[in-house]
């Protein structure tokens, strides 16, 4: 049987397959802010480069160690990685609908008995349905989950961020908790120096027991501050393991793999010499630099690149939102226009007599045309969801700049902070120095007869207190440090290039589902430079 198309249906067809794709609705144009200090506008190779590997800054291998480990196992990152791999999915999910929608094959067969007559039916049909992208809806889609793919990049990215930093601020706990043990244990060894000198002062008759108690209870609440210190550095060390997914045993050892200066040995720090008089040495060999908490020094007053604050990978999170949701916002539109589409059938079928052959002739059927549909009547919910669309838009666009202000404001606070903070670990350390001299000069006063004993309790308690305030600071300098590299978004650079699917992750998926060619290295591939 020979078939013809309507002239009509020619004409349709004809008019649709010239007429191109047209992209309704507006066309990222990328997002504008005024929210940097101009004073920011500056440009620094070197601070990039800095930036990029912030905790190398601190010169300490260890925590270089548990950076990488933590890039390499930590499971937030893992996570973010397969949200990646769905965003991929989606974006092939998009694509796919530019293509013909329905391509079917189906086929039946069956008997029918109707009266004394019994007939034989069967038929095999292919159908296909393409509805044309003439207005863009597709095409739109396509940009959105584009931009929903970079999205997952970039969240990959902030989550990078934040790892990197947590790891790298509990580290730092980990060693002020030590640092301050450290102080701890040394004062405690004085104090019951002290406490001893004033036992033998009491069996002598020369000081009341009120001066003998008050020294015991100073000692007892100086062992009594260490198990509270310690359950800080344990906390630390628990935080890291989880931050690393893996066992405390393995980050203890990691921890305890560094130099002599980790060790909470104290009895070096001590000098009891000369007449049984404790003293502490003034040089740098003893009490003022333990150094066991890293310190990295940044300049405050250099000027900030404002176009490396404007990579954060939570701005860009927010920037590809905008793109994604303003290319909906045609998606939407194109509802209100006339969909055309193209539809055929091939199909051989028959219904015959019980023991007939099928006629091939008689049978074979094909159908080909266009089609098109428009909801006139449904304006009003179309262009609702044009104006829910455009809301989402709008709405992007304010978490995007106040994103940006919020990095302005944490790099601000990063910045004022560690400088206020610098300030105070110098002074703090003169205090610790005085203290020092101080406690010196009264233990020999007192054993001389010249000063009372409140006189040394004083210096003692002032030297326990001063000493842990230091340790604390130092580690606040730190933190603060930390807290700066983070606010300008460093960290992230180490994965370009790099898979965002462990080898293990990939291998698994593979023997699950059949993945083609998403689960190849190239593919999994973090690019070099984001849109």
């Amino acid at each position: 049987m020979k078939h013809k198309l309507p002239k009509i249906g020619l004409s349709v067809l004809t008019i649709v397959m010239m007429s191109g794709c047209t992209k309704l609705g507006p066309d990222f144009m990328g997002v504008e802010t005024s929210s940097v200090p101009s004073k920011w506008q500056h440009k620094d190779k070197r601070s990039d480069e800095t930036i990029a590997q912030w905790w190398k800054t601190f010169n300490d291998p260890i925590l270089n160690t548990l950076v990488e480990k933590a890039y390499a196992q930590n499971l937030d990152i893992e996570s973010a990685g397969l949200r990646i791999l769905q965003a991929r999915t989606a974006l092939g999910i998009s694509e796919g609908l530019a293509f013909p929608q329905q391509q079917t094959l189906s086929g039946n067969a069956a008997a029918v008995r109707s009266n004394s007559n019994n007939f034989e039916a069967a038929g095999i049909n292919f159908d296909m349905g393409w509805e044309m992208d003439i207005w863009g809806k597709y095409a739109r889609n396509i940009e959105s989950s584009e931009a929903n793919l970079y999205a997952s990049l970039a969240s990959y990215n902030d989550i990078m961020v934040s790892v990197i930093s947590e790891v790298a601020r509990n580290y730092i706990n980990y060693r002020t908790a030590q640092e301050r043990i450290a102080y701890a244990r040394r004062n405690v060894q004085i104090q019951e120096r002290v406490t001893q000198m004033t036992e033998v002062q009491f069996n002598s008759g020369n000081v009341s027991e009120l001066d003998m108690q008050q020294s015991r209870s100073q000692l007892y609440n100086t062992r009594a501050a260490i198990p509270a210190i310690a359950i800080t550095k344990v906390n630390a060390l628990n935080a890291m393991a989880l931050l690393l997914g893996t066992d405390v045993s393995v980050v203890r050892k990691t921890l305890l793999s560094g130099s002599k200066k980790y060790r909470d040995a104290t009895s070096k720090y001590l000098n009891q010499e000369k007449k049984g008089v404790i003293q502490i040495k003034q040089d740098n060999s003893d009490l003022l630099n333990v150094e066991i908490i890293p310190m990295s020094h940044i300049n405050p007053y250099n000027k900030i690149d404002a176009g490396l604050l404007m990579r954060r990978p939570d701005i860009k999170v927010a920037e590809y939102r905008v793109r994604s949701n303003n290319a909906l916002i045609g998606s939407s539109i194109a509802e209100l226009y006339p969909s055309f589409s193209l539809f055929g059938n091939v199909g051989l079928n028959s219904n015959n007599a019980s023991g007939s052959w099928m006629s091939g002739s008689n049978a074979l059927g094909v159908t080909i045309g266009p089609a098109f549909s428009w909801n006139i009547f449904q304006y009003g919910r179309i262009k609702n969801q044009i104006r829910l669309q455009d809301a989402v838009f709008e709405e992007s666009l304010v978490n995007y700049n106040k994103s940006v202000l919020t990095a302005v404001s944490e790099v601000s606070n990063a910045l004022e902070s560690y400088t206020w903070v610098q300030k105070q670990q110098k002074e703090i350390k003169n205090a610790v120095d005085a203290t020092v001299r101080a406690f010196n000069i009264s233990v020999i006063q007192y054993n001389d007869g010249l000063v009372s004993y409140q006189r040394l309790l004083n210096t003692v308690e002032k030297l326990t207190s001063t000493q842990d305030r230091y340790a604390s600071i130092k580690g606040n300098l730190s933190l603060q440090t930390v807290a700066f590299y983070k606010a300008l978004g460093g960290g992230w650079q180490m994965s370009k290039g790099k898979s965002y699917l462990s080898v293990e992750t990939a291998e698994k998926m593979k023997k699950t589902v059949n993945w083609d060619k998403y689960l190849d290295v190239n593919m999994t591939r973090l690019p070099e430079g984001m849109k």
